[in-house]
């Protein structure tokens, strides 16, 4: 659908500069953008790609001239494009209905418009919301609730009595609800502790393929409103995130930890059990928490153990020398036995 650089400075509640009548069909990057798409511009440094870019439109900060282009002027241009593109390239909603080879049982609850793909299994007293998309082979358990505008991608897994918010998206291969690793050792063996807690997974969560998120103990792992979980992430046994937060590939959260709202947690972080992680913190990639380490609010940490970025930094440094330092001891050492030599 295309749209005048008006109509879509309207729905941003911007400012244009240039030609309001521009008519904007797509959104691209400036070198794959043909004259009706839009990009954006959010450094200076990226000023010259945009000004010989094909795209008439662009999303720029308050203040800023191309010649031969239209300016819709935002405070914030990388998220002006992505409220863009949900209108520019809206998603296309599969024809709801259940799919004949689906085992959807008669005490199942399915919403208006719900779609259920081939080979879906859904299981007693299943509650799904409205406008809800279960693609393929996912598996839904027993007692399980998906709230309303929800997504499930292909070989989604949902153990019994798994919770789902509204406008939750899960993408393939997401175990959801399985049992915690735990175990307790005794007379010889390992005797797997109770798994009998539950899930919930707050509204408007994304989890990329192929994470796990396990039910609680004794008590309930909570995902809250917002999150964004990357692909391969684990996410044990009573572990809470708060909203907003964002977890990248590869991380693994023990079980009994808690992260607070709006944290960011870089690629392969390693978070052991019973460890906080407070309000606003930055984990950076492949940093290192120890068993009931707490991480303040605001604070960015790196290595493992982690440790604030800062002295990260300088310890980095000396470790990166301990060659040349080896070497200056070993000079050392010899200037000492020679004069011990001397004197002997």
């Amino acid at each position: 659908m295309t749209h005048t650089a008006e109509e879509i400075a309207n729905y941003l509640g911007a400012e244009i500069e240039g030609d309001a009548r521009a008519p904007i069909s797509g959104l691209a990057s400036p070198e794959r953008a043909a004259v009706e798409d839009i990009v954006y511009l959010d450094s200076p440094r990226f000023e010259d790609r945009v000004a010989k870019s094909a795209a008439r439109c662009v999303l720029a900060a308050r203040g800023t001239r191309l010649a031969g282009k239209t300016i819709i002027e935002v405070e914030d241009p990388k998220l002006a494009f992505a409220k863009v593109g949900a209108l520019l390239a809206p998603r296309k909603v599969p024809v709801p209905g259940i799919h004949p080879t689906a085992i959807v049982p008669p005490s199942a609850n399915l919403g208006e418009n719900v779609t259920v793909g081939p080979y879906v299994v859904v299981e007693e007293r299943v509650t799904v919301g409205r406008q809800t998309v279960i693609e393929a082979f996912c598996f839904v358990g027993r007692d399980a609730q998906i709230g309303e505008n929800c997504w499930l991608h292909p070989r989604v897994t949902l153990y019994a009595g798994a919770r789902l918010g509204n406008r939750v998206e899960i993408h393939s291969g997401v175990v959801i609800g399985g049992d915690g690793f735990g175990f307790v050792f005794g007379e010889g063996r390992h005797w797997k502790f109770p798994q009998v807690g539950t899930l919930e997974i707050g509204d408007d969560v994304e989890i990329g393929c192929n994470s796990a998120i396990d039910r609680g103990s004794l008590e309930t792992t909570k995902i809250g409103l917002g999150v964004k979980i990357d692909n391969l992430v684990q996410i044990a046994h009573n572990v809470q995130i708060g909203e907003h937060t964002v977890v990248a590939a590869q991380t693994g959260v023990s079980g009994s930890s808690r992260i607070g709202k709006q944290v960011l947690v870089g690629g392969q972080v390693g978070i052991a059990d019973h460890c906080t992680v407070e309000d606003g913190a930055i984990l950076g990639a492949q940093a290192g928490i120890p068993t009931g380490k707490t991480i303040r609010g605001g604070q960015t940490v790196w290595g493992t153990p982690a440790r604030p970025l800062n002295r990260f930094k300088q310890q980095y440094a000396l470790f990166a020398r301990l060659p040349e330092f080896a070497e200056r001891i070993r000079e050392v050492e010899q200037r000492v036995k020679r004069i011990e030599q001397a004197e002997g």
